[in-house]
């Protein structure tokens, strides 16, 4: 015979009901004690019947058991209750930040010139203020970055000068032997006095001085 499925609902019949909390009832227990023995787990089970008689069972001592199992939901609870409030006081942090960010931005927009009409007389003298502030110190920057350059740049002039002047030294050094003595004689020219052979005549031309003088020299020079 084929065994149906029995709906869960409440069993109105008070025999039945009896029955199939007993059968029931010794399963449960049975699956605990299997479940203790096989799986080495504590376990403990308690039962309540209809009339209210107990039915429990314990792998070991149930108080300890049960005092375990307070333990570990006072601290599941108290994980809980810290995480929630973590979680409010992010969330509380979160609306601050908010609020903040939007001062800043409303504040930055008036500085840039927008939103001004609302502003009253006390606001527009502090945004002044602040925007002197502002300038003063971005020029102080600016002078502070300028200053820092010329030194940079008076640096390098100094470092190229010291290059240069070791570069003229290197390159006087290299070429002073490959300079001739303009006052040094040649050793193939004679030492003493020499004659210079000329064709320089005194006179007038063709007179007999001046032949005589151009004879004399042709004499010489044979």
């Amino acid at each position: 015979m084929v065994r149906g499925r029995r709906e869960m609902r409440r069993i109105e019949n008070a025999t039945s009901r009896q029955v199939t909390f007993s059968k029931r009832r010794n399963g449960l227990l049975k699956k605990a004690f299997e479940l203790s023995v096989l799986c080495d787990a504590e376990v403990a089970l308690v039962i309540f019947s209809a009339a209210g008689k107990l039915y429990e069972f314990a792998s070991s001592d149930m108080q300890k058991t049960i005092d375990r199992y307070t333990s570990h939901t006072k601290e599941v609870i108290g994980s809980k209750e810290a995480a929630q409030q973590s979680l409010e006081q992010w969330r509380s942090e979160a609306a601050t930040l908010a609020k903040k960010i939007e001062l800043h931005e409303t504040e930055k927009r008036k500085l840039c010139g927008g939103g001004v009409e609302s502003c009253s007389l006390e606001e527009l003298h502090d945004l002044e203020a602040q925007l002197e502030r502002s300038l003063s110190k971005i020029r102080s920057k600016k002078q502070r970055k300028i200053l820092q350059e010329i030194t940079e740049l008076k640096e390098k002039e100094s470092l190229l000068l010291k290059e240069n002047a070791l570069l003229r030294e290197k390159v006087r050094t290299q070429l002073l032997p490959s300079v001739p003595d303009q006052h040094l004689i040649p050793d193939d020219q004679p030492n003493g006095n020499m004659e210079v052979e000329t064709d320089l005549i005194i006179g007038r031309p063709g007179t007999g001085e001046a032949q005589q003088q151009l004879a004399n020299s042709s004499e010489t020079s044979h």
